[in-house]
């Protein structure tokens, strides 16, 4: 029996829509980056991209466990010696840009390389209920329905 690898003709991408609110942060993050690699295809290949295109709505809703929201902190550096900066995952969520937490989230949960780069390239976030996607026909990904522990109430 010969090891099925997929070819550039043989890849089908769809688009998915996931509600955010009320979802835990980590376990959204892993099922939103197995849907980016496409191993929830029978025919993935993993030198391929054959991961479906992802929207994301809701991020500033997402939810964390224990006291990850005022605890968890995000690094980042200037490039100037000593210019080192940190913001807790509550100051970013409650900031201009709250969707900046799901995607570091996903991109983590993704092995790191240039396909990888490509396949967060269909990651889309929005932190409200918004997007400009309608005349993709995504269809809805309920990940609250999945495991009882995916949802955490305020």
């Amino acid at each position: 029996m010969k090891t099925y690898s997929a070819r550039p003709a043989d890849i089908e991408k769809k688009w998915v829509i996931v509600d955010a609110s009320g979802v835990v942060l980590g376990r959204l993050a892993s099922i939103v980056a197995m849907r980016l690699r496409g191993k929830h295809k029978a025919t993935f290949t993993p030198h391929m991209d054959m991961g479906d295109n992802v929207i994301v709505i809701n991020a500033e809703k997402v939810q964390m466990t224990g006291n990850k929201r005022a605890d968890k902190t995000y690094y980042r550096h200037t490039g100037h010696p000593g210019g080192i900066k940190s913001r807790t995952a509550a100051q970013i969520l409650d900031g201009a840009h709250p969707e900046r937490v799901m995607e570091k989230a996903v991109e983590r949960m993704m092995p790191g390389g240039p396909l990888s780069r490509k396949q967060l390239g269909n990651l889309r976030v929005y932190a409200g209920e918004t997007h400009p996607h309608e005349a993709q026909a995504p269809e809805v990904l309920d990940v609250r329905s999945m495991n009882k522990k995916n949802t955490r109430s305020a």
